[in-house]
């Protein structure tokens, strides 16, 4: 694939940024992707390698050698159909996505991968601009209909896919936008919400329908599952769904955030992650919020060192935040992991984002102990530092710490669905408080309920967006199955 010497001829280009004073002054995407001649270049190191491992790095499987070549070659459109023959949504993935595939491709093992997601983002971006990307209306009608909960990338894959093998198909969203943990959880400097509009309307020509604002069966009303996102007007019932349609696919997120239950949790200026940041992407979409949460002048700390709290950094210092520090209660990963035991699986290794490259203080193997504050506002926090012993985190002594802080953000990931969801279908439940479902090829991701399914986070609990939208596809297939007896829909 590619040209035989490429490899060897060519180095990796990465994308660039535009520079951080400017970027901070903003909330539109800042990535400075490659042009036409530098992801030809990067198709061209593609290796003819025999075993492509980078398909199965890929979890929706990408045929990465394939549009990798045909870039290459020029030839962008049939790149295109390539590329959305095992993904419906490119331009998330190719924006979001922490590419698996590139910890897996052949060249890794001793040198610097092929760029798959900055060619990926070449691709789907020119198919949109060239007006590629249309709707594909299914021939026929198959008479059945379908509903699905959530509008996440899991839902909206399952939908274009069921609508496309002819079902009657509704997507039922809490909030007041389509778009689930796309739309309200990651910044628009990441992903501008343009491009879920966009898939949207393609959908919706396709023949999906979309109710908004509508709760299926309740939320909690304390605990971390009561702070969710929700902006329903109405709920409805889950027996009137089952009762009302052929199917129903679950497709909510993980959205039960991971809770600091320590000494002063409940001062003001102590918030989850997912408080904070969809207020701002409402902001930017032009809602008024009476009482935004703003870090501007503060000193943040955010708690958890994964992508949501690097979320959370990009958007404190597009605040204005005195200053932000993120901490992360396991020790420090290697600058370089070591390839001879890794590849091609995903390493274990320091990767510093974007947001970090924007001003970040990072502090690893911290435990926080107490949060402290003054008449029932937050001024600080205690820590202490921790070590590995055993396998388990031991705090060291001597080692306690005070912290200056006006604002904490708790980011420590997501625990699971909201119970009540799975409670209000009947739905089991496994140790984790998923949705209880397999994935094999017989009855896959159908739950203990009569024509139920589960697919996304709410079935695997927290995971990625390409994950997301692999096991949307793959449930459209049950789901199919399920109705029609067989499916010509991809696995």
């Amino acid at each position: 694939m590619g040209k035989i010497t490429g490899f060897m001829e060519f180095e990796r280009l990465e994308e660039g940024y535009k520079p951080v004073p400017e970027r901070l002054t903003h909330y539109k995407e800042f990535v400075i992707g490659l042009d036409a001649a530098q992801a030809r270049q990067q198709g061209a190191r593609c290796m003819d390698c025999g075993t492509p491992f980078c398909n199965n790095g890929c979890p929706v499987n990408n045929v990465i050698p394939d549009f990798n070549d045909l870039v290459y070659r020029n030839d962008w459109k049939n790149a295109s159909l390539v590329l959305h023959s095992t993904n419906n949504f490119p331009e998330f993935t190719g924006r979001i996505c922490p590419a698996p595939c590139e910890s897996a491709c052949t060249l890794y093992v001793n040198g610097d991968a092929v760029g798959i997601k900055a060619i990926e983002h070449a691709i789907i971006d020119r198919a949109w601009e060239q007006g590629w990307v249309q709707p594909q209306p299914a021939a026929r009608s198959s008479g059945k209909s379908v509903a699905i909960v959530g509008s996440g990338p899991a839902g909206l894959a399952a939908a274009q896919q069921l609508a496309r093998a002819g079902h009657a198909v509704t997507v039922f969203e809490k909030n007041e936008r389509v778009g689930g943990l796309l739309r309200y959880g990651i910044p628009d400097f990441k992903l501008e919400k343009s491009h879920i509009e966009r898939r949207v309307a393609q959908l919706q020509a396709e023949g999906v329908r979309f109710e908004t604002g509508v709760l299926v069966g309740a939320l909690p009303t304390e605990g971390p599952g009561a702070k969710v996102q929700n902006e329903a007007k109405r709920n409805i019932a889950a027996a009137q769904l089952q009762a009302e349609f052929d199917a129903v696919l679950l497709c909510g997120g993980s959205e039960q955030s991971r809770d600091l239950p320590v000494p002063g949790r409940e001062l003001d200026g102590v918030h989850f992650a997912m408080e904070f940041l969809p207020q701002q992407n409402k902001v930017n979409a032009g809602d008024k919020l009476k009482k935004q949460i703003r870090a501007e002048g503060k000193h943040v700390i955010v708690i958890g060192g994964g992508d949501t709290g690097s979320d959370c950094v990009g958007t404190s210092r597009r605040h204005g935040a005195a200053s932000v520090t993120q901490f992360e209660v396991l020790p420090m990963p290697p600058e370089q992991e070591d390839r001879s035991l890794s590849w091609p699986y995903w390493p274990i290794k320091l990767r510093t984002s974007s947001s970090h490259q924007e001003g970040c203080e990072r502090a690893f193997a911290i435990s926080t102990k107490a949060f402290t504050g003054s008449k029932g506002k937050l001024t600080g926090l205690t820590t202490v530092q921790v070590e590995l012993q055993g396998g388990k985190l031991v705090e060291i002594p001597g080692t306690e710490q005070q912290h200056q802080a006006d604002l904490v953000l708790l980011a420590m990931g997501f625990t699971h669905p909201l119970a009540t969801v799975l409670q209000a279908f009947g739905v089991e439940q496994d140790a984790r408080g998923n949705a209880r479902a397999h994935t094999e090829a017989n009855g896959g991701y159908a739950t203990n309920v009569a024509k139920v399914f589960a697919a996304g986070d709410m079935r695997r609990g927290q995971s990625l967006v390409v994950w997301a939208i692999r096991e949307g596809r793959q449930a459209a297939r049950a789901v199919d199955e399920y109705l029609m007896g067989h499916s010509e829909l991809p696995r």
